[in-house]
């Protein structure tokens, strides 16, 4: 399996970020004296997940160890793991199917299309790595300069972090690029090693130090849809429905949609 070392050094951070987020009261265990470490000890997670301290050590160390699904199942109940974080944890221990690192094939002019056909509603089309690949003269007049460089495709995780437009448009834009940050993970887990997210997440740090801080914090999250409140062109708050479409041919392909305001306010 290639970059093997690099994603054994993804499994040990992850590993270690979700232990000491958790504490003894929030498993049920006594507290015992002055805790040199936040969160859990390795040893007192390996007894919850029923399995040998050392051998658990070893594992968090990134040593070349077989781990089980049943031992994989078991940390992730015990670290209280999400399903995308679930899924993160087993991709990071070789018991996913890899994705591809193959580069993108051309976008049919079908599919590019889409977002066009969908004006009034601002749509867009991103790839894996937050690429827009096509996206519509409403999603351009709500988020202001997406489409600045002529050298590159319009980036959303550049527009969101490097962009200063983006803190006035996003009205909660720490949540929002917390989200969309624990999401580039995520895809960047299904790819090791691939330079594409390596540029990008180098690109965001150098540009924005939260990028930086937020990182090592290991949050993952599944695309999904849900609300946003953005500030539009004419200056007013509006509360956006938003859906997530996944290409049945490429699911990291995804068709963004914004709904007619539903609620307005100031």
């Amino acid at each position: 399996m290639p970059n093997q070392p690099d994603r054994r050094g993804e499994l040990t951070a992850f590993l270690r970020s979700r232990r000491e987020r958790l504490t003894p009261d929030d498993v049920g265990l006594p507290r015992t004296g002055r805790r040199r470490t936040p969160g859990l000890r390795r040893e007192e997670l390996a007894l919850l997940a029923g399995i040998s301290a050392t051998w658990y050590t070893y594992l968090e160390q990134g040593r070349d160890i077989r781990v089980s699904d049943q031992v994989l199942d078991a940390l992730a109940r015990v670290l209280r793991l999400d399903g995308p974080e679930r899924e993160h944890l087993f991709r990071l221990a070789g018991h996913a199917p890899g994705e591809s690192a193959a580069r993108p094939r051309p976008l049919p002019a079908e599919v590019a299309a889409v977002p066009l056909l969908l004006q009034p509603n601002p749509a867009y089309l991103i790839n894996g790595t937050y690429d827009v690949l096509s996206h519509n003269r409403a999603a351009e007049e709500l988020f202001p300069h997406l489409a600045g460089a002529v050298d590159r495709p319009p980036n959303f995780a550049r527009w969101v972090f490097l962009e200063p437009a983006a803190r006035e448009v996003l009205i909660d834009w720490e949540h929002e690029a917390r989200g969309l940050l624990a999401r580039l993970r995520t895809l960047a887990g299904r790819h090791p090693g691939d330079d594409r997210y390596e540029g990008l997440v180098e690109e965001l740090k150098a540009g924005n130090p939260e990028v930086g801080a937020w990182w090592t914090r290991y949050d993952v999250q599944a695309r999904q849809g849900g609300r946003k409140r953005l500030r539009v062109p004419e200056g007013g708050v509006v509360d956006f429905a938003y859906t997530a479409f996944h290409l049945a041919e490429d699911p990291e392909l995804t068709l963004v949609i914004y709904s007619l305001p539903v609620t307005t306010g100031v």
